[in-house]
């Protein structure tokens, strides 16, 4: 009984966290709270191993949560659909619009880049936790995060690239 109310409290806790996360690299509330909830369940049953381990429950629930996504985009990838040119626009001043303009273009991303971009500037996460949690090498990690940076460079370009750093 006791493992059991430590998971519901580390439940409420992390639930809104695992979502944002979760909105961020789909885009989709709807997914994300089912992406959650994925997740959620696979803490539930590994609870009790993860307690005895003394690991870090929310670092493996965010590698759950991308590995279930990245899982979702797998079984779905012949649904999507690809466009040649990103189609110009201008770039308001309002941060609203700004922060929509940059999570739209984030989408563009494959989701591991978007995963990585994710993981290492807005969860903060070293190249060498990241590449832990997605489970590939770090040579990877900086290879791949230099080349999504470009890619969200080039789509937003010269004027909102200080967005990027």
């Amino acid at each position: 009984m006791r493992n059991e109310a430590e998971f519901t409290a580390f439940a409420e806790a992390s639930a809104t966290r695992l979502r944002q996360i979760a909105y961020l690299m789909c885009r989709d509330w709807h997914l994300a709270q089912d992406l959650t909830q994925t997740t959620l369940t696979k803490m539930y049953l590994a609870w009790n191993r993860l307690t005895r381990r003394d690991a870090d429950p929310f670092a493996y629930a965010r590698k759950v949560l991308l590995n279930s996504l990245l899982d979702h985009r797998r079984l779905r990838s012949s649904t999507e659909q690809t466009v040649a040119h990103f189609p110009d626009r201008a770039l308001p001043d309002d941060p609203t619009a700004v922060r929509l303009t940059l999570l739209d273009t984030l989408a563009l991303l494959p989701p591991r880049e978007r995963a990585i971009v994710l993981l290492r500037y807005w969860e903060d996460q070293s190249v060498a936790d990241t590449a832990e949690i997605l489970g590939i090498s770090t040579a990877v990690v900086k290879s791949q995060s230099m080349r999504a940076l470009a890619t969200l460079r080039g789509h937003l370009g010269e004027d909102r690239a200080l967005l990027l750093g």
